[in-house]
Formats: structure tokens, C-alpha cells, sequence
């Protein structure tokens, strides 16, 4: 069975959400942040070096990073439901957009996220993170033009990596800006399986 490490507040309740679409047996080891650093817990470095989340652990095997994950159990178990075929035109789209998630699109929002959290102005940072998020966001908000998904007309993995993006944006007041990536969000947040992932994280979450 697959055992996933997940921390509150994190990047792997894309995980959970996979997992639940993916239909196979699971189980969480939850894990919380310390209410002071708002860092994951040392018990994490016992699981992998790194001491981060999302790990998945399965018969003495660990594997971390959410695209690493997140295509690996796709090509496992669901690469004719969660991803085009690979002969397709839109498989490098679709490989493009699950690593874009975590490069591209996660630099500018986790800069934007930490520079919310100092307490003086940056005479460098605060002007780049403010110049690529509305580079990139506005890049992302203008693929999504009049699309439910980001390949094709179905959920893919990409979706799934992607979700975490808008959710971020909403929390710093951010994805109004965005009408199409808010449109895109607030369906992501519809489908059964992201509710069933949120309602987990909210119970493991202490």
C-alpha cells in the first residue's frame, strides 16, 4: 500500500487529490507545522534527507518532488485517464504545463508569499516577484482563455500539479486579477475528488 507523508498546509494535498483519482489503496501520515517557524517537523528528515512533503513510501521505497510523484503514479496506474497518449500531440503540452506548475509558476507566488511575511521593503526582490507574477500569471491567465482544462477538455495530471497555483493566489488576495485562472480555480474546486482532498487535509490539519 501507498503511504503518503503529507503535511498541513502543503503542496501534497495535490497528492491526495491524485491518489483519490487514481482509485488505488492509500493511507496519510500526517504531519504539522510548527506554529512558530511555520516549518515542517523534524520527523519528516527520518522519512527523506530533504525533510519535506510530499513523500511517498511504498515497500521500503521513497519518492519525493510533486511532479516526480505525480507522474510516476500516473504512468502506473492511470496514464490512459490522467494524461494524452504519449504519441499525441499533446503529451509535451501536457508535460510542459505538470512541470510548469512547480518552476515557472511556483517562483513568483512563493517569493510574493515570502516577501508578505518581512517586515521591511526590498530594494530588488519586491520588484522582480511583482514583474514575473504578472508575467506569468498573465501568461497562464491567457492559455486558459475560454478552456476548462489545460490540455484537451479533460483533467490531466497537470490540472492536478497546477491546482496548488490559484489556491496560493487566493490566499494573498491575488487571483481576482486573473478572471480566467479564478474561473479555472473555482471548477478545479468543484470536482469530487479535490473536495474529497480538501476534506482530508482539513482533518488531518490540527
Amino acid at each position: 500500500m501507498i503511504t503518503l507523508h503529507h503535511l498541513n498546509q502543503s503542496r501534497s494535498k495535490r497528492i491526495i487529490w491524485l491518489l483519490e483519482e487514481l482509485g488505488v489503496d492509500y493511507n496519510i501520515q500526517a504531519y504539522q507545522r510548527d506554529t512558530k517557524t511555520h516549518l515542517a517537523p523534524p520527523e519528516l528528515k527520518a522519512i527523506h534527507p530533504l525533510g519535506k512533503s510530499p513523500v511517498i513510501e511504498e515497500d521500503g521505497d521513497v519518492l519525493a518532488e510533486s511532479g516526480a510523484i505525480t507522474e510516476t503514479l500516473i504512468e502506473r496506474f492511470a496514464p490512459d485517464k490522467l494524461a494524452p497518449p504519449r504519441d499525441s500531440q499533446d503529451y509535451a503540452t501536457y508535460r510542459h504545463w505538470l512541470h510548469f506548475a512547480e518552476s515557472s509558476a511556483m517562483v513568483p507566488t512563493l517569493l510574493t508569499i515570502f516577501l508578505s511575511m518581512e517586515p521591511n521593503e526590498t530594494q530588488f526582490l519586491s520588484g522582480y516577484a511583482a514583474t514575473e507574477m504578472e508575467k506569468v500569471m498573465g501568461y497562464l491567465n491567457q492559455v486558459l482563455d475560454g478552456k476548462t482544462y489545460l490540455v484537451g477538455d479533460k483533467l490531466t495530471g497537470a490540472d492536478i500539479m497546477m491546482s496548488f497555483i490559484p489556491e496560493l493566489l487566493a490566499n494573498l488576495g491575488e487571483l481576482s486579477k486573473y478572471p480566467n485562472l479564478a474561473r479555472y480555480h473555482q471548477h478545479l474546486s468543484s470536482l469530487p475528488g479535490n473536495q474529497k482532498a480538501a476534506a482530508l487535509e482539513a482533518e488531518y490539519d490540527a
